[in-house]
């Protein structure tokens, strides 16, 4: 759930631009060093229309989670991931278009609610809240090819299609800190790699393969 960044919405929406000045502004500070005053003036939007529609930055903080959630829906969904035919191919597919929008500033590839996440967990529930839907609901979308792959190919594991699901966001989060550390986006690159060659090995393929093998008939 990483990518949209610096769109340019009608310069009338002011509570969009409240939410993409969020978006883009916790991403490089971090929330609690991004203020309202900040927002407001990344936003281009005075202090009373903040608060017009946001009761409070925690609410902010909230409404950008959801905001997250919606705008990188519609960037997987329209993805060319989804194309392949057979279902392992579908979350390979996904994997490499993962590795492949690991580019630019730290801030454009790493994501608003892993984020928000690790900063507020304890201190703002609500937000912690709309941060872990976001996560849960975008693992979740790769429920249904995780079966599908593992019924095609005959899987019968203790692991399931929800924990394999949680464990990609896992990595990939786990990625974004570790390049945020190192100010390097190769190492959460590294880390999605080392992710394709485990999700290869539970369904037998060879790790060392950069295609899937045709079927046998």
């Amino acid at each position: 759930m990483t990518r949209p960044t610096k769109t340019s919405p009608q310069r009338g929406d002011a509570r969009t631009r409240l939410l993409e000045a969020a978006r883009d502004g916790i991403r490089q500070k971090g929330f609690a060093a991004t203020s309202v005053d900040d927002l407001c003036q990344s936003a281009e939007v005075t202090k009373g229309a903040f608060f017009h529609h946001f009761k409070t930055k925690e609410a902010l903080g909230v409404a950008a989670a959801e905001y997250w959630a919606e705008t990188t829906s519609a960037l997987f969904a329209e993805a060319p991931y989804h194309q392949p035919d057979d279902p392992l191919d579908r979350i390979l597919a996904y994997l490499e278009f993962r590795r492949a929008i690991i580019a630019g500033e730290t801030y454009e590839y790493t994501c608003l609610v892993g984020t928000m996440t690790q900063e507020v967990h304890d201190t703002a529930p609500a937000i912690r809240e709309a941060c872990a839907e976001s996560i849960f609901d975008h693992a979740a979308t790769l429920e249904a090819d995780i079966r599908a792959a593992r019924t095609q190919r005959g899987i019968d594991a203790d692991w399931t299609a929800e924990s394999l699901a949680r464990h990609t966001q896992a990595v990939l989060q786990g990625g974004f800190i570790l390049a945020k550390a190192a100010d390097n986006p190769e190492l959460a690159r590294e880390s999605v790699d080392h992710l394709i060659r485990y999700v290869r090995g539970l369904f037998g393929l060879d790790a060392n393969l950069t295609t899937t093998p045709a079927k046998e008939t």
